[in-house]
Parts: structure tokens; C-alpha cells; sequence
């Protein structure tokens, strides 16, 4: 059975949102920031359900009163979610634009429908385009009482460093090995969690999808035919059409993990599996 305990790599991060939250000193605006795969999101939407929550119990959402009935309804109206939206053609915009961003932030300076916090998502930050960005600086530099920002990117190196300096950063890191491991097993997946990580260069939440789709034995067949090409046993051009054919993006990953092995292999004299 799949577990919903939060991972224990979040817990530094909720335990100090808790204490500034219990001592009023709750920032204005979070940058959640690290690579995919890691909870960003997950942990957002606790924090979300938190802020929202009427009687929340022992720091967490009840999930059973008002505030969190009409949150788990989508129809709470004191959460806003900015994202990317489809454009007039109904295709999806591949930016974040101004409209989004002052429609949200007007609606912050708002008082609070229910009473209680307002919330803003924005998810991924990344692609707020430059107007949209001079728009929510605005707010970053003027923040309304008892409103949070949640900015979430997995690219923060695109966000102009205005906008991040202006927010309190949540880092997201690779976990130990330990915890990572434990959290995937709990997971109920079938597979070799071990390996799995070890494809995933420790990212449980890469790990869980290798497992989920089954793609060990394709990173066992791409070190096996890269082995077979460099001992000159197999033809590029073959290998580059049956590549071409399942899942190459994938298959490309798992041989540039392999070349970068070997090469630190031979650079250090040793070579690796």
C-alpha cells in the first residue's frame, strides 16, 4: 500500500514553518526550489492545507472543516493558483503571464473571505515572463498583512534574482540514501529499490517512477550494448534505430550516467560496473 506519511527530508523544513507560524513570523513569500522528484509540490500543498485550516490538529489540517471542505472542493476563496493556462486557441500557454499574476495579487490585498490566511501558488515560477515578474515584485516589495506567496521551481536559476532575494527559500536536496530508501520501500513498488536509486542518483521520487515503469531492465540493456559497442560487438547505426524506438529519452539518460562512470572509473584507475 502506498504511503502518505510525509518524507523525513521534509521535516526540517515543516518544523520551521511550524515555529514561525506558532511565533507570527510566518514570511511573506517561499521560494520551494530543487530538482523534480523530491516533494516540492506535496509539501506545498501541506503547507496550503495548513494555512487554510480552521482547527488544524497537532500542527496539521483537520481535513474535515469548512476551510478544508471547500480547499479539497477547489473552491476554496482564499487560494489562489497561478499556473501555466491555456490561451485563446485552448492550447497551453508555455508562460506565466501579467494578467495572472495582478489578477492574484489584487485579490490579495483583499481581506480574507473566511477570516484566515490568503495563499497564492505559483507553480512553476520558472515561467512567469518578464511583465509578470515586474508584477509580483510590486507585491514582494509591498506584502499585505496575513497573505503568503508559494513560489515552486525545479529551474531557479531562471527566476531574476529580485524576485528571489525577496522570498525565504525552502531548499529541497537529495535525501540520504537511508531515508530515501526507506521512504521508496514504503511505497509499495515492486522492484529493487536499491537500484532504483542508484539509477535515480538518489532521487526517490525518480527512483518510484523507474520502479512504477519498469525501466531497470532498459538501463541493464543500455550499459550491456554500450559494453558490446565499445568492444566493437554490436553496429551504432542498429543500436541508434532500436534506441530510437522505446523510450530514447530515457535510454540516452541512463548511457550518458554510464559514460560518466566509466570515465571516473578509468581517471581513477578503477573500473566500476
Amino acid at each position: 500500500a502506498l504511503s502518505t506519511t510525509p518524507p523525513a527530508w521534509h521535516a526540517p523544513h515543516w518544523q520551521r514553518l511550524q515555529q514561525a507560524l506558532e511565533h507570527q513570523r510566518m514570511p511573506h513569500a517561499l521560494l520551494l526550489l530543487g530538482q523534480g522528484g523530491l516533494g516540492k509540490r506535496a509539501f506545498a500543498q501541506r503547507l496550503v492545507a495548513r494555512l487554510l485550516c480552521r482547527a488544524p490538529q497537532a500542527g496539521e489540517a483537520c481535513g474535515q472543516c469548512h476551510g478544508c471542505r471547500l480547499r479539497l472542493a477547489e473552491t476554496h476563496p482564499d487560494l489562489y493558483r497561478l499556473g501555466l493556462a491555456p490561451n485563446r486557441e485552448g492550447k497551453l500557454r508555455s508562460e506565466i503571464v501579467i494578467d495572472q499574476v495582478r489578477a492574484a495579487c489584487e485579490k490579495l490585498t483583499l481581506s480574507s473571505q473566511l477570516g484566515g490566511w490568503r495563499v497564492a501558488l505559483i507553480d512553476p515560477a520558472d515561467a512567469l515572463n518578464a511583465a509578470a515578474y515586474n508584477a509580483l515584485l510590486k507585491t514582494l516589495e509591498e506584502p499585505p498583512a496575513a497573505a503568503l506567496l508559494i513560489l515552486l521551481a525545479d529551474h531557479p536559476e531562471r527566476l531574476p534574482a529580485t524576485v528571489r532575494s525577496r522570498c525565504q527559500r525552502v531548499q529541497f536536496q537529495v535525501p540520504a540514501r537511508v531515508e530515501a530508501r526507506s521512504w521508496l520501500d514504503a511505497q509499495g513498488l515492486r522492484g529493487d529499490s536499491a537500484l532504483a536509486l542508484d539509477a535515480a542518483e538518489g532521487n526517490p521520487g525518480l527512483a518510484a517512477v523507474y520502479l512504477r515503469e519498469g525501466a531497470l531492465p532498459r538501463r541493464e540493456a543500455v550499459r550491456s550494448e554500450l559494453a558490446q559497442l565499445l568492444a566493437q560487438r554490436a553496429d551504432a547505426l542498429a543500436l541508434a534505430q532500436s534506441w530510437s524506438q522505446d523510450n530514447p529519452a530515457q535510454r540516452l539518460l541512463f548511457a550518458a550516467q554510464w559514460l560518466a562512470r566509466e570515465l571516473r572509473a578509468h581517471s581513477t584507475g578503477m573500473r566500476g560496473p
